[in-house]
């Protein structure tokens, strides 16, 4: 693998579960049981005995006759002093804006081909070296947790009955929503393996389970049930793109759809239960406690390109050549995801700090990559521009018409087919910030909060590969120099041969130094739980960072034409790439909203 890959996982708390001990007893004698905690209700029935069922216990002292009116005491699974929820009581919404985010996103596939038929783009296709096939699993990993500790007792918010409803009405909503969008839209997935791939259906998956986990154990039991949740589900989306398997919109739509469909199942489940089958209360925190930990997405803004001119080459003598831009390098808005945490002191100070990962995809592919057809002509007026300078000839010239007409009737396939290989669309940036936090209360549930930060940062690189074919061309010419200056120049011939090439190589590279990063910003929290809050965030990032760029766009001319190295020496032509390097300040600026626990 030629580049950094680098995941952002969120690392599992260790848990302690406590066993609960279910005693079912069936028998048609008299019995006396006594029940200190559950309630139960009388109902009165003059008809045959049904057969006992699972939540059907006698009243003490109760006897059942086959043959006559007896009293029969339901079971009703809710403990005393459970809240009841109303429906859409629990509903948040974060779904929806992570949903139209995604849909926000949509515009970064437009680079790139997606499929083998599409001719505007069939020079830039998006192919990645990184595979793996956890995704496949850890999209289950919120379920599995939530049955895993049913199975073995560990009390959560809802029995067994209202659980079942509850999770198979937020999987419905869910695989109705991705399916009908998936196959109504009809997206090409950027391997151009099928054309189903927005939004993400494995992320969708992913995070409808975190939201049950979330439900069950982290409003119930411990909020880093929901924090162990979400962060798979998160490493999850990334790995759908990583995989290339899906653009970065296609995740975040994914997500939205999971945390919807997750809430309004259990909101329909509140509306049908009311109060049946509720087993804990939600926690109850400090609410003057402001230490917390969040995870974080944003768009960022600022600094959204990159110029090399002239002057930015590593040669000595760069500075004289002048300001003439060659290379830009231009991106898109750039999306943040976040751990960030801090402990209070008291309700106005703390210190923490932050990781976080900034990824900006760049956008002008076709600035900075050429069709076959323009890679052909690139060679050709090159040299027609090297004949009329060193001769002084004009387009009327019969020499030049000449020695024009027999380079354009052979120069059509020098290169026949290309590819530019993408192996990474963007800078990703991952620093590690520490500083101060403060923290202004507004209410018993808002507040405002600020922080200063300081860190390092490292970047990954942007890598694009190449893959020519083409005919071998043998040119023959005729050049005198006089001190290292060319005088004249002749093509003497330019034929195609039976031999075709194909070249390899890396085509650019791009990327940035390890440099110090300040940081501050502004939120507002609000918190919706006791120990559970929503935050929308603004923040300032500043680095001053010394950026590399490689760039070999010709390297296929040494073995198409490899008799005209002398050649391009003598016109000073190069065609080994160039080397820039570049230090420029960068101003960052982030919106986001953050998932955050308090404790």
């Amino acid at each position: 693998m030629k580049h950094l890959t680098s995941l952002f996982m969120m690392m599992l708390v260790c848990l302690t579960a406590s066993a609960n001990n279910i005693i079912g007893v069936y028998n048609t004698e008299p019995l006396k049981v006594e029940i200190p905690e559950w309630n139960y209700s009388l109902t009165t029935s003059t008809k045959p005995a049904p057969k006992m069922r699972l939540g059907e216990l006698p009243m003490a002292s109760t006897t059942y006759n086959t043959e006559a009116t007896r009293d029969v005491y339901k079971w009703a699974a809710n403990k005393p002093g459970i809240k009841p929820y109303k429906f859409m009581d629990d509903m948040t919404f974060v779904g929806v804006p992570m949903f139209v985010a995604g849909i926000l996103l949509k515009s970064e596939k437009n680079a790139f081909r997606q499929n083998y038929k599409d001719e505007f783009h069939a020079n830039t296709r998006l192919l990645t070296n990184f595979k793996t096939s956890i995704d496949d699993y850890t999209q289950y990993f919120g379920p599995a947790m939530t049955l895993g500790l049913k199975i073995f007792g560990y009390e959560g918010r809802s029995d067994w009955r209202r659980f079942l409803v509850s999770a198979g009405l937020s999987y419905g909503v869910m695989g109705l929503l991705v399916n009908t969008i998936k196959y109504s839209a009809k997206e090409m997935r950027p391997d151009g393996s099928t054309a189903n791939s927005w939004p993400s259906g494995h992320t969708a998956n992913s995070f409808v389970g975190a939201t049950i986990l979330h439900k069950e154990y982290g409003l119930t039991r411990s909020p880093w049930f929901s924090v162990a949740g979400y962060g798979i589900a998160t490493a999850t989306g990334v790995m759908r793109v990583l995989n290339n398997r899906h653009w970065i919109s296609d995740v975040m739509s994914g997500a939205g759809i999971g945390i919807f469909a997750g809430e309004l199942g259990y909101a329909i489940t509140d509306l049908l239960f009311k109060e049946k089958g509720l087993l804990r209360n939600d926690l109850q925190g400090d609410f003057n406690k402001p230490s917390f930990f969040s995870i974080s997405m944003g768009v960022g803004l600022g600094s959204k390109s990159i110029g090399f001119s002239l002057k930015d080459l590593k040669y000595d003598y760069a500075e004289e050549l002048g300001d003439e831009e060659l290379v830009r390098v231009d991106f898109r808005s750039a999306t943040t995801v976040d751990a960030e945490g801090a402990y209070f002191f008291n309700k106005y100070v703390g210190v923490g700090g932050r990781l976080r990962v900034r990824t900006m995809p760049a956008k002008n592919w076709d600035a900075i990559t050429y069709k076959p057809e323009q890679a052909n002509s690139d060679l050709t007026n090159d040299l027609m521009y090297f004949l009329k300078d060193v001769n002084g000839w004009s387009d009327t010239t019969p020499e030049y018409v000449a020695e024009k007409e027999m380079i354009m009737a052979n120069s059509k396939d020098i290169v026949t087919d290309q590819d530019i290989i993408v192996e990474s669309d963007h800078l990703s940036e991952f620093s590690a910030s520490v500083g101060l936090y403060f923290n202004i209360p507004l209410s018993k549930r808002f507040a405002i909060g600020t922080k200063v930060l300081v860190g390092r940062s490292i970047m990954q690189e942007l890598d694009l590969d190449a893959n020519y074919k083409g005919n071998v061309k043998d040119i023959g010419y005729k050049m005198e120099v006089v001190d290292g200056e060319p005088t004249s120049l002749a093509i003497t011939r330019f034929n195609p041969t039976n031999m075709d090439y194909e070249a390899q190589w890396d085509y650019m590279t791009m990327g940035g130094q390890t440099s110090t990063t300040y940081g501050t910003g502004i939120s507002l929290t609000y918190r919706y739980k006791s120990n559970f809050s929503w935050k929308v965030f603004f923040d300032y990032d500043y680095s001053r960072k010394t950026f590399t760029l490689k760039y070999d766009p010709y390297r296929y001319l040494y073995v198409a034409t490899p008799n005209m190295e002398e050649l391009y020496t003598g016109m000073q032509l190069s065609i080994d790439g160039l080397e820039f390097e570049k230090t420029k300040k960068l101003h960052y600026y982030t919106i986001g909203g953050s998932f955050t626990i308090n404790f």
